[in-house]
Order: C-alpha cells, then structure tokens, then sequence
C-alpha cells in the first residue's frame, strides 16, 4: 500500500479551494489497498476534512511554537514514522515547506511542493499571481495529476432541522477577521438589506462567530434571525444548499456558501484581490470598491436581486 501524504492546515476558504486538489489526489491514488492518505491540517477542520471522503486518515497539526522543541520533535517523529511515498504540500508556506526538512537525515519522500530541493516542485515564478483554485491545479500537473475538478461539497450533510426553518431564507455572513476591518461592509447596511429582505418574505440569517456584529445587524432589523457561534462548517453547507441566496463579505463562510451553489454576492474592498482568491461557484457576483464603506445598499440590492 502506497502512503501518501496531503498538507493543507487552513484558512477556511483555502481548505474549501482545496476540495478539487483533495479529490483529484484520491482519484489518482485510489483507495486502499492501492494507497493509504493522509491529510495534516488543524484542528478547526479535521471533521470537515474527515467527512469529505478523500482521506483514509486525518491529523491534526498542532503548529508548533518556534521555541518548541518537545512539539517539533514530535511532529519530525510523526512524519518519518508516516513511511509517506509523496507528500503534496497544498499549504506551500514557509512552515509546510520547513515540514520537508523534517525527514533529515535519509531519504525524503517524494514531495509536491515549493520546498528547496523538492522531487516536484511547482517552478512557475508567476504561481503568486494565480487564483488559489488554478495554482494548485498547475501545482498538481507539475506532479502528474492532469484531471482536477473544481470543489464540490455535494458530499456535505448535517441535520439542520434543530434550526426550526422555514423556507425561504437567505444567509447574511456581516463578520471577518478582526485585524482586517477594512474587509467589512457597514453592519448597519448589512442590517439594510436585511430588511429588504425581510420585505419581501424571505427570512435573513446571520452567520458567523462574531456575536457582537451580528447581533449589531439584528438589532437593525427585528426579522433577522442570529446563528452567531451555532453552526459548523458541515451545518453552513447544508443551508447554503436550500438558501435563496446570500451576501457576505470576503470571508471563509462565502466560499462555503458559494461552493454549495448557493447565489451568492461577496463584497471586496482593496484589502484583498478577487483574481487571486474570489468565490467560486455556479452562481457568484462579485462587488469589489477600493473602500467597502463607499459600496451602497442600493449597488448590493441591485446585486443581489440578480442573484435571487
């Protein structure tokens, strides 16, 4: 049986845009007995991960501090004892490419990667300008896997009936990283469209762990329904799957939301690039400004009446 290891710690939407990847490396491979893989990643989606399908087994990735010798050690005893034949590194960051140093002294597994030395290295010295979704692809060429479709997430199932909602509804997602402010649209013009919404049946939930925001949005208005810290990742796939559309903005949730195939509008400020990290899905707009505060309500409902 061929040990195979696949590295992927995060974020949200970089585990999502790694779907395609996950499958194309399963498929290639085969299952056992042909071939035993392995996911490291974090803990925040080992389940998600587990549940997907793609892995025979997942570990959780303890990120070790740089004065951490006893974790590093461990970590070094974990991979070589893995006795990996391949390892594709989807993280392709300065830890994960570390990781390959780890095997030392011996032989190291073949490794698909950007890590000196590497037996399959993704050369293109313009891989920094591509979508997530195309350099991973190009990545895994590199190493001899031609066929790989986009993410999918017909596989993702949780009982959401503990929710007790009606259809329609639509999913609001207002939060985003806390040291990225300029990455979030007003709470109060989330809380506009909540009641554009609400104006024409259809019940706004909000979503996210950013209790203090959403709850901010909901006080703007009183038909919206707050799921701040409620769900799971497997819970926002299934109600993105019977959602009438959604609005969010750049954040982990929307590339969920999106992949479900839910018509979904994502808000982009500067901050961040939609060529090389946009939603991506059957049915996505995207509403870039330099500054999110001069994006109207108007310009979203516009949107948003497209989507729905």
């Amino acid at each position: 049986m061929r040990r195979i290891l696949v590295i992927k710690l995060g974020a949200l939407g970089d585990m999502v845009q790694a779907l395609g990847p996950f499958a194309a490396i399963r498929r290639h491979h085969g299952r056992p007995p042909e071939a035993h893989i392995t996911l490291l990643t974090t803990e925040a989606y080992a389940e998600f991960a587990a549940a997907s399908g793609c892995f025979d087994d997942v570990w959780v990735d303890d990120r070790p501090g740089v004065l951490d010798i006893g974790g590093w050690l461990g970590l070094r005893r974990r991979l070589r004892g893995g006795g990996f034949a391949r390892v594709y590194d989807l993280q392709t960051s300065d830890r994960s490419s570390f990781y390959y140093r780890l095997f030392r002294p011996g032989p190291a597994p073949e490794w698909s990667g950007i890590a000196k030395g590497c037996s399959h290295p993704h050369a293109n010295p313009e891989r920094d300008s591509l979508h997530t979704i195309e350099r991973q692809a190009e990545q895994l060429r590199d190493a001899g896997i031609t066929d790989v479709p986009s993410p999918d997430l017909s596989w993702a199932r949780a009982d959401v009936s503990r929710f007790g909602l009606d259809r329609p509804y639509a999913l609001l997602v207002p939060g985003g990283a806390a040291h990225r402010p300029a990455k979030r649209w007003p709470a109060g013009r989330f809380a506009a469209v909540a009641g554009h919404l609400a104006a024409n049946g259809i019940k706004p939930l909000l979503l996210g762990t950013e209790a203090d925001v959403l709850g901010e949005v909901a006080g703007g208005c009183p038909e919206a329904r707050s799921l701040a810290g409620e769900t799971g990742l497997l819970d926002i796939a299934a109600l993105a799957r019977d959602a009438a559309c959604a609005v969010g903005n750049d954040t982990g949730p929307m590339h969920l939301i999106a992949v479900a195939g839910c018509p979904s509008v994502v808000l982009y400020s500067a901050e961040s690039d939609p060529a090389l990290c946009a939603q991506r899905g059957p049915a996505v707009t995207i509403l870039r400004r330099e500054r999110l505060a001069d994006l109207t309500v108007d310009d979203v409902i516009g949107s948003l009446n497209l989507a729905c």
